[in-house]
């Protein structure tokens, strides 16, 4: 289970360092989208409402109701609170007592980038702010409906250690973690909903109630939404009696945007690197790493050998980037736009197995590409399978510089003797 909090948990880390074969499978949404969601099915949060702007921000705190708020920079990453802004603030959360302060507060915010040890040097941009009110908790609990592997089904993981890092209580203690299936169709089970609650500790018949309520609605949201995961962390137990949601995130499938419109129109895009999204809009799946050899592949798997064959050879791949089985010459020259806007890559390698794919294709996308952009690094391509020979021979007529083989170890090891000259 550990495993699978963990690999939930991927859903709200950049990617950088490592890639997952295939296309990302994940949108997230802001905490005051997730808020907004969560109430919309029953599920108790402190009220919270968003600003924009720090006018807003002062008319939110004015009109809220109670002067004992938080504010919170709503950034796609975890660690806000020990985060700190491009302009020097520090701290992406805040307690706020005043309107004077909401508006002080969010003009450091709004605007400014948070860099968090999830978002990297280059951070992420504040483009608005929450205001919630302050609940105070006798008890934090931790609770996360995902897919299992193990179980080929949805649970629901529990525990009564909230309000940390669950990854590092699971391998501290790992009874610690609870772990229910649930039923696909009939959701949760009310008994074993009640059942849980008071094996995690809440202390009343009306909090035990309140939780299982939680637990029931959470897996209607996952289900209804096609989400990939939900993760309250904490889930709080009152001094008033009542448990609520204090932060939420929310993963969802990508597979499933055509039937979630809805959903899919809360994507702030501004949190996503601006060359994956241009990417996206041509069906390419494009990543970015930190090396300086750029690839252009056919298929995840394919992409991913040719990253390990690069690194075997000494070399460090600058991207994964994968056209899949039905690039045209167009898309293929739009790669090479994505890889040619990064100034780290000083070669390129094209690794392409022909099967729904046609060599041609790529050959004639990589000429037109090479010619209209005036490709001024070396590139090295391998071409294999369906119109081969057709391929090589376009090539070969174009009189084109190109580093042309058939042996993937070759082909690698002249791009990372070309990215080092």
């Amino acid at each position: 289970m550990l495993r699978s909090i963990r690999q939930a948990r991927q859903i709200s880390r950049p990617l950088r360092s490592s890639v997952t074969a295939g296309q990302k499978r994940n949108l997230s949404i802001h905490e005051y989208q997730s808020v907004k969601l969560l109430n919309d099915y029953g599920v108790a949060t402190p009220k919270s409402i968003p600003a924009k702007t720090p006018e807003e921000a002062f008319d939110v705190a004015r009109k809220f109701g109670t002067n004992k708020l938080v504010i919170k920079a709503q950034v796609l990453a975890g660690g806000r609170g020990k985060g700190h802004f491009d302009n020097g603030f520090k701290g992406g959360v805040h307690v706020v007592d005043t309107p004077e302060q909401a508006q002080d507060l969010a003009g450091k915010m709004i605007g400014a980038k948070l860099i968090t040890k999830q978002t990297g040097e280059r951070g992420r941009v504040c483009n608005a702010v929450m205001l919630a009110e302050r609940r105070d908790a006798t008890h934090e609990y931790y609770v996360a409906v995902l897919n299992d592997r193990t179980t080929g089904g949805p649970v629901l993981v529990a525990s009564s250690q909230g309000g940390m890092n669950i990854e590092e209580v699971a391998a501290k203690d790992p009874s610690a973690i609870i772990t229910t299936p649930i039923d696909f169709d009939k959701g949760v089970d009310p008994q074993a909903a009640l059942d849980l609650a008071k094996r995690l500790g809440f202390k009343t018949e009306q909090t035990q109630k309140e939780a299982a309520e939680i637990f029931k609605n959470l897996y209607k949201i996952f289900k209804d939404k096609d989400a990939t995961q939900i993760e309250i962390n904490p889930m709080s137990e009152t001094t008033d009696g009542h448990v609520l949601c204090m932060d939420a995130k929310f993963g969802f499938d990508d597979n499933a945007e055509f039937r979630q419109q809805d959903i899919y129109a809360l994507r702030d895009i501004s949190q996503e690197d601006p060359v994956e999204v241009e990417a996206q809009k041509f069906g390419l799946n494009f990543i970015k790493l930190d090396g300086n050899i750029g690839c252009l592949v056919n298929g995840a798997g394919l992409a991913m050998a040719t990253m390990d064959v690069l690194k075997l050879h000494g070399g460090d791949p600058a991207n994964f980037l994968d056209v899949g089985g039905g690039a045209t010459p167009e898309t293929v020259k739009k790669a090479f736009e994505l890889l040619l806007a990064d100034k780290a890559v000083n070669a390129i390698l094209l690794n392409v197995f022909g099967g729904i794919m046609r060599c041609d294709y790529i050959a004639e996308g990589v000429i037109k590409a090479t010619k209209e952009l005036q490709l001024r690094v070396p590139l090295i391509v391998r071409l294999q399978g369906n119109k081969e020979k057709e391929a090589k021979q376009l090539i070969k007529d174009s009189g084109l510089k190109i580093y042309a083989f058939d042996g993937l170890d070759e082909a690698a090891a002249k791009a990372v003797e070309l990215g080092h000259a």
